[in-house]
């Protein structure tokens, strides 16, 4: 398959902006890498041409067009087919909004992970400003849609967690608290900073706190996420 078909199933810059920072976390050692929900392979690419030791997975392997690195069937709210500690970090770039059983997932990157390896995310940040005022006049976060009911591709996006509900998540099944960041700031949300001073007297009147109206949250874009795996699971 000719390489013009390996591209980013994804919104565009995502990519660009996900490898600096998984670079940089993994500060550069070739690590056995999983990329999960490859699609066609773009990531799988940049990853193997780097020297990782990587491996792929996806729902749908049909598509996937990286002939250098086979990719397995796999989906990823059930048991993934990897041995248990195969993996010093696993990739998740734009699948998370793509599903529910989300503490499967947690479940089995805790399993199939070394202890000390990470999960790396990226996904829709719906806490940002440009989301919020989305939701309140449509109904929708930022990068969602009304549903097709009948249609169960998982292609949709379908779960629009926060980062303190992903951190819970993640928590109960033994990683740490995700360290973050943004592939860009939405020029959108900077310009409706002009509401903080609201967000930040109803956080007072609702006793609420001020997790969710951290500048970086209100402003991001997309949100980049690393969890590190400390224990085996010692919930179920």
């Amino acid at each position: 398959m000719s390489d013009k078909n390996i591209v980013p199933i994804s919104i565009p810059g995502i990519h660009q902006a996900f490898w600096p920072y998984f670079v940089e976390n993994t500060k550069g050692e070739k690590i056995k890498v999983l990329d999960c929900g490859a699609g066609h392979g773009a990531f799988t690419k940049k990853l193997f041409e780097a020297g990782y030791d990587v491996s792929a997975c996806d729902l749908f392997p049909e598509i996937f067009y990286y002939d250098k690195v086979d990719c397995k069937k796999a989906n990823v709210t059930e048991h993934l087919p990897f041995e248990d500690k195969s993996f010093d970090a696993i990739v998740a770039m734009e699948i998370m909004e793509h599903i529910q059983d989300h503490e499967v997932f947690f479940e089995e990157s805790n399993r199939i992970l070394q202890k000390g390896g990470s999960v790396y995310i990226s996904t829709p940040n719906v806490l940002s400003l440009k989301s919020r005022i989305r939701y309140l006049f449509t109904g929708f976060f930022y990068s969602f849609k009304p549903l097709e009911i009948t249609n169960y591709d998982g292609l949709q996006h379908v779960a629009s967690l926060t980062l303190d509900q992903y951190d819970y998540l993640a928590v109960k099944r033994g990683f740490k608290r995700a360290t973050y960041s943004f592939d860009k700031r939405q020029t959108t949300s900077l310009l409706l900073l002009i509401l903080y001073p609201v967000l930040w007297i109803m956080t007072k009147i609702k006793k609420t706190g001020s997790f969710h109206n951290q500048f970086d949250l209100l402003t991001g874009r997309i949100i980049f996420m690393k969890y590190e795996k400390i224990s085996e699971m010692t919930q179920k």
